[in-house]
């Protein structure tokens, strides 16, 4: 892949995320974003929760600017930790699983996915099918 994320790649990603929310029966919101976390592609399945249109974008955003998972975010964001409060210090960071940065074949981050509308866990399974996607 190359070192910036085109729309390719993030159809790639999107279809891969999309195509595993249907086989677990969720529907979602998917976002796919550049490294800068500007938008590149989305989608909301039919039925997906239309208040989670947002927080897929956010933990898209998240994951690419903060380069690692919203998960990991999160532990690192909890009481007594590190990053204690990070979430309201930069505009709408999110501190729950869904989030998954993107990598090119070097290891550098080029943007991210973000789902939203499920479970946390469905959202990460779902956001980690759709990285997968492209490596």
């Amino acid at each position: 892949m190359a070192t910036r994320l085109n729309l390719a790649h993030a159809r790639t990603v999107l279809d891969a995320a999309l195509a595993k929310a249907v086989q677990i029966g969720q529907p979602m919101n998917v976002a796919v974003v550049d490294d800068g976390g500007h938008l590149i592609a989305f989608a909301r399945q039919d039925g997906a929760i239309l208040g989670s249109i947002d927080i897929a974008v956010k933990k898209a955003r998240t994951a690419a600017l903060l380069k690692m998972t919203t998960e990991e975010l999160g532990k690192a964001a909890a009481p007594g930790s590190p990053l204690y409060g990070i979430e309201v210090s930069n505009g709408g960071l999110i501190i729950f699983g869904g989030g998954v940065p993107l990598t090119d074949s070097h290891g550098d981050v080029v943007g991210a996915v973000g789902v939203s509308a499920g479970t946390v866990d469905q959202d990460q399974t779902v956001a980690h099918a759709g990285a997968d996607a492209l490596t």
